[in-house]
């Protein structure tokens, strides 16, 4: 299997260019053959352990949230092999992103690209045709797991841990994972939520057109010192996107700010396609376009191989996807995401905000740290929102 990152846009720069520094790279990290088969053995054994258990039906293997599977994967991931963990760190680079290559994934464990995230959730829960499926999900949540605590969303995916990223006829122009006709723009995942994830992972199924997946980092971004003010003052709100529904106008919208942190460690919040940023005054939109041709000046693009893993540090970083043209024969790219919580304080302004009603999916709360990352910090208000 070939493990490249291939630059589809010129006017990104390559991550193998020898003329640049490695922490202005994104990462590189491989898991290794040992490790890779502990983590395909322990998803295998974990999908057969559970299935096999009195009244686990297909709708318990489509949600993924059963607190038996739960406590499978919480004892199976502890016993990795400490390399695992490692690899799934936190990226530490300016880039805020790395691919890990060498996952566990055989051909014969896909079948076809689903045409929906409701075709991959019913095949995981049929044990005629999923057992590959639930096996791939498993590994997910193990990989997960070793990063630190999965989360879902009640309103997203039917609050799947792992969620399938597939084009779906009739979302080829929207800004979600379902599209693919036009370009996903650069967005931090859930930027409306203040529970959103602080690392997010893709990982790849298959990727035959070699659809890029930018990234790009607010740590190499140049702002001058007025533009950072203004961008760090609570300005605009953030509205969720399509895959939430449209429910939430109930909710007060309240201001965000787009850049927090401070110069030597920036954080990120953004989402332009769905900032009303004809609200704003002259001097906040042309700060905010100054950050947009920023963020497209320094971004990388990942072309994911089959068996390779994304991470993106969702505080520094923001993600897209180019254009690409679907076919809905089953040969379609196909990524899983799941969204981590890690061990990391965020300002303690966003306790107040009521996230537009949306409420996390939390079977790990609660449980211990073997590895220190997960659940710490986090107030006992953030799944009542």
């Amino acid at each position: 299997m070939n493990h490249v990152l291939c630059e589809r846009n010129p006017h990104h720069p390559v991550d193998t260019a020898s003329d640049s520094s490695p922490d202005d790279q994104i990462e590189r990290r491989t898991l290794t053959a040992p490790a890779a088969h502990a983590v395909r053995t322990a998803a295998t054994e974990i999908a057969v352990t559970f299935r096999a258990m009195p009244g686990v039906s297909e709708q318990v293997c489509r949600t993924l949230a059963d607190p038996r599977l739960i406590d499978l994967v919480d004892v199976r991931a502890a016993e990795l092999p400490e390399s695992v963990h490692n690899v799934l760190r936190p990226p530490a680079s300016h880039a805020g992103a790395a691919v890990l290559t060498g996952l566990p994934l055989l051909e014969q464990d896909l079948g076809p690209t689903p045409r929906d995230w409701r075709e991959a959730a019913a095949w995981s829960g049929d044990p005629a045709r999923g057992r590959a499926s639930f096996q791939l999900d498993v590994t997910m949540l193990l990989l997960a797991r070793s990063a630190g605590e999965p989360f879902g969303w009640h309103g997203q995916q039917g609050g799947r841990l792992v969620n399938n990223i597939v084009p779906s006829p009739g979302h080829e122009h929207e800004q979600s994972g379902a599209s693919s006709t036009t370009l996903l723009c650069p967005h931090t995942e859930d930027a409306f939520h203040p529970q959103r994830a602080h690392l997010l992972m893709l990982g790849c199924l298959r990727n035959p057109d070699r659809v890029g997946t930018t990234v790009s980092s607010v740590r190499q971004v140049r702002l001058s010192p007025a533009q950072r003010h203004r961008l760090g003052r609570p300005r605009l709100p953030i509205l969720p996107d399509v895959s939430y529904g449209t429910d939430f106008h109930r909710y007060p919208a309240a201001p965000l700010a787009t850049v927090g942190g401070d110069e030597s460690h920036p954080t990120l919040r953004y989402d332009p396609a769905y900032t009303p940023l004809d609200d704003a005054d002259d001097e906040f939109r042309s700060a905010y376009d100054h950050l947009g041709k920023e963020l497209e000046r320094v971004c990388h693009t990942a072309v994911l191989e089959p068996g390779e893993l994304l991470l993106v540090d969702n505080d520094v970083v923001v993600h897209g996807r180019v254009p690409f043209t679907p076919r809905y024969d089953g040969t379609d790219r196909w990524l899983k995401r799941v969204n981590v919580r890690l061990a990391r304080d965020r300002p303690a302004a966003e306790s107040a905000e009521n996230g537009y009603g949306q409420r996390t999916v939390t079977p790990f709360r609660g449980r211990a740290e073997a590895r220190g990352a997960g659940v710490h910090g986090r107030t006992e208000a953030a799944d009542d929102q």
